[in-house]
């Protein structure tokens, strides 16, 4: 084992994996990467398993130091990066020796970008875990962000990665704008009149400056809600309903005027209605926006989000197969 020398956090970076599960129940969301789908590809090009630890960088990337060899693996974002100054190639496995050191530049496109290390982020597993989730200080690097100077030990690595190897351009994510976001309509869209629902559906929603991993609130349009008797043990809002569950990547519409898309980091219940879920395949999509991008809103039936589910396994398994020609 040995450390991993953080010189500069970034603007906002953590450690994640794919989540803590099984406690929803309790009010425990799930966190872990916010695009699962570049996290789980960077272990897999440095050889780690897919759960491994690895770090999510927001807008701006941490400058993170070696202490001995290794394998780095920069997914996610379409960022420059370099490894002492000299510019590297994302989605492929790099090796890197005592003293190297990697860096960020501003990011061209996506909001998010992934580090794994063989080896991996080798922070204390908290319930089955070791994602961060800072807003109840748990997991992770001591339950926050990164900050300068400062060390993060890593895992033996495995030997099992090999420099070089990088994953086809077919496999890479379609960073494009607007973001296509494919919805399950529900649970209270019953909430929205017949004109709100289609207007939600046909509306560019532009990302504001509040979006994280909690939720991103959109701006763009006006949604008007049925008439109704305040129904007993919810607001007076006409946004408000009986208390429920709300399943990650569900969409609030607090006021009418800005939705709600609640991400990893959400409560998970609470009195608002839940117009619809943007899809698992989805959320990868939506946690490459940022502040000024803009979304779209697609309604999809059960039978196509969970096809959307099966063909990302299936790209997964094809980076696997491709990783060990």
């Amino acid at each position: 084992m040995s450390d991993l020398l953080v010189r500069s956090g970034g603007l906002y970076t953590t450690v994640q994996d794919t989540g803590r599960f099984g406690y929803y129940h309790t009010g425990m969301p799930p966190s872990g990467a916010m695009d699962a789908y570049a996290a789980v590809v960077a272990n897999l090009l440095v050889g780690n398993p897919d759960g491994a630890g690895v770090l999510e960088g927001t807008y701006i990337g941490p400058t993170l130091e070696f202490t001995d060899e290794r394998l780095v693996a920069v997914t996610g974002a379409d960022v420059p990066v370099t490894v002492n100054d000299e510019p590297v190639e994302p989605w492929t496995a790099v090796r890197v020796g005592p003293g190297d050191v990697l860096a960020f530049a501003m990011i061209r496109a996506g909001c998010r970008a992934y580090v794994a290390v063989s080896g991996g982020v080798d922070v204390p597993v908290y319930l089955g875990s070791r994602s961060t989730y800072t807003l109840t200080g748990i997991g992770g690097h001591h339950g926050r962000k990164l900050v300068d100077d400062e060390t993060l030990p890593l895992g033996a690595a495995t030997g099992s990665g090999r420099a070089g190897a990088a994953i086809p351009q077919d496999l890479q994510p379609d960073l494009s704008a607007p973001a296509e976001l494919r919805t399950v309509i529900g649970l209270c869209s019953y909430r929205l009149t017949e004109e709100a629902l289609a207007s939600f559906l046909d509306t560019d929603w532009k990302v504001t400056k509040d979006a994280d991993r909690v939720g991103y609130r959109l701006r763009g349009g006006r949604l008007d809600f049925t008439e109704r008797q305040q129904p007993f043990g919810a607001g007076s809002d006409p946004a408000n309903v009986v208390d429920l569950g709300y399943p990650v990547g569900s969409i609030q519409v607090p006021g009418g005027d800005e939705p709600i898309v609640l991400l990893n980091d959400a409560v998970t219940g609470g009195g608002y209605a839940t117009i619809g879920t943007v899809i698992s395949v989805d959320r990868d999509r939506i946690a490459q926006t940022k502040t000024g991008d803009t979304v779209r809103f697609t309604s999809v039936d059960l039978d196509t989000a969970l096809a959307a589910r099966r063909d990302r396994r299936e790209r997964i398994e094809r980076v696997r197969r491709e990783l060990a020609r």
